[in-house]
C-alpha cells in the first residue's frame, strides 16, 4: 500500500509539473537541449513531491482502510450488500431532488452535495440496519439468521460439541475475539480448578472448529471496547442478526429481553431428560444434608437434584424413594421425594 501509493502519486505529481513547465513561457528564454532539461529537472521536482505527499497520504489510508476493514468484519455480506443498494437508490433519489433544491437562488448550488451525501447515507443506514426484513420481503433469507455467537460458558462446558455432533445445530458458528481473551484470561489464572477450565475451553473450541456443520470463523471487534462480555456479546448478535448460544442464565434473560434469540444448552438437556412424574419410585444415594430442616439431598446420573423429605437421618445410605413433586426451571430441575415405607420403618 505504502509503495504503490507513493509511486501514483510520484507519477502524477511528475505529470502535473511537466503539464504545468510545457505551458509556462520557458521557451522564449530557453531552447533546445536547455529546455528540455529545465521541463525534466521541474518533472522530477514535482515528482518528488508527489512521491512526500503519497507517503503521507499512505499512512492515513493505511489506517482508514483498517477501521473500515474491522467495520467490514462486523456486518454479515447480506448487511453489506443491501447497504450497498441502499446508497445507491439514495444517491438516485438525492439526484432528483437536486433539481429542486438547485433552484433554490443563491445557495442551491453550495447545497447540492452536502444534501446528495446527507441522503445516500440515510437511504444506505436504513438499508443496513433492515436488510434482513428487506431480503424477506424479497423472499430470500439472510445467511446472518443462521449464525450462531459462541458465549465463554457453552465453550468451557463441553456439551456443545456433542450437540454439534448430533447435526441438531446447524449454521455458522461464530467465536468473538474477546471471547477468546476470556478463555485465555481463566486459563492463565492462578486458580488450578479455573485454569484447568479454561484450557479446556481452548481444547474445545479445536473440536468445535472439525464439528461445525456450516462453517467457523473468529470474529474480530473493537479491541478498545471496555464494555462487559457479556453486553459486546448482544451488541454483535444483534448486529449480524444471529442467536447466542450459552449456558448462563443471566445472560439468557438479557439477551431475551432485548429481542436476541438465545439456544441454552442447559434447556436443551432438561428438555431431553426423561420424564419423571409424581408417585414413581426412584433409587438414590444421599450424600447430603438439605437446606429446609431434616432434608437429604441426593443426584441421578444426569445431575438432576433429588431433595429427600425426611433424609437427614439417611445420610451415606441408597434407598428407594418415592416422587412427590417436580421444580422446573430454566436453571435445572429439582425433584422433591420422601422414603418409601419399609425404607423409613427400616
Amino acid at each position: 500500500m505504502n509503495v504503490v501509493t507513493r509511486i501514483t502519486l510520484a507519477l502524477l505529481g511528475a505529470l502535473a509539473a511537466i503539464e504545468v513547465a510545457l505551458k509556462l513561457p520557458i521557451a522564449a528564454h530557453f531552447s533546445g537541449i536547455t529546455h528540455f532539461a529545465i521541463i525534466v529537472a521541474i518533472g522530477v521536482v514535482g515528482g518528488a513531491v508527489g512521491y512526500v505527499v503519497g507517503g503521507l497520504i499512505a499512512g492515513w489510508l493505511r489506517d482508514h482502510l483498517r477501521a473500515i476493514e474491522r467495520a467490514a468484519d462486523r456486518r454479515s455480506a447480506g448487511e453489506l450488500i443491501i447497504g450497498a443498494l441502499g446508497l445507491v437508490v439514495g444517491l438516485i433519489a438525492a439526484a432528483l431532488a437536486g433539481i429542486a433544491v438547485k433552484q433554490l437562488p443563491i445557495v442551491g448550488v453550495y447545497l447540492f452535495i452536502p444534501m446528495m451525501i446527507f441522503v445516500a447515507y440515510i437511504f444506505s443506514r436504513v438499508a443496513a440496519r433492515k436488510h434482513r426484513d428487506i431480503l424477506r420481503l424479497v423472499g430470500l433469507r439472510s445467511r446472518s439468521a443462521q449464525a450462531r455467537v459462541i458465549d465463554t460458558s457453552a465453550i468451557i462446558d463441553g456439551r456443545l460439541v456433542a450437540v454439534l455432533r448430533t447435526r441438531f445445530l446447524s449454521g455458522a458458528l461464530i467465536v468473538p475475539d474477546f471471547v477468546l481473551v476470556e478463555l485465555q484470561q481463566v486459563a492463565d489464572s492462578a486458580d488450578p480448578l479455573k485454569r484447568a477450565r479454561g484450557r479446556r475451553g481452548l481444547e474445545i473450541i479445536e473440536e468445535i472448529k472439525t464439528s461445525v456443520n456450516g462453517g467457523f470463523s473468529v470474529r474480530n471487534t473493537d479491541r478498545g471496547d471496555a464494555d462487559p462480555v457479556d453486553s459486546r456479546l448482544v451488541r454483535l448478535a444483534r448486529e449480524l442478526g444471529a442467536s447466542i448460544v450459552t449456558t448462563d442464565y443471566n445472560l439468557n434473560k438479557v439477551a431475551q429481553i432485548q429481542g436476541i434469540e438465545v439456544l441454552n444448552i442447559n434447556e436443551l438437556a432438561n428438555a431431553l431428560k426423561p420424564a419423571v412424574l409424581p408417585g414413581e419410585p426412584l433409587s438414590i444415594k444421599v450424600i447430603r444434608e438439605g437446606r429446609e430442616y431434616d432434608q437429604g439431598v441426593g443426584y441421578l446420573d444426569d445431575g438432576t437434584m433429588i431433595v429427600v423429605e425426611g433424609g437427614r437421618r439417611l445420610l451415606g445410605q441408597r434407598i428407594d424413594v418415592e416422587v412427590t413433586s417436580i421444580l422446573q426451571s430454566p436453571s435445572g430441575k429439582m425433584i422433591f421425594t420422601r422414603p418409601i415405607a419399609n425404607e423409613v420403618s427400616a
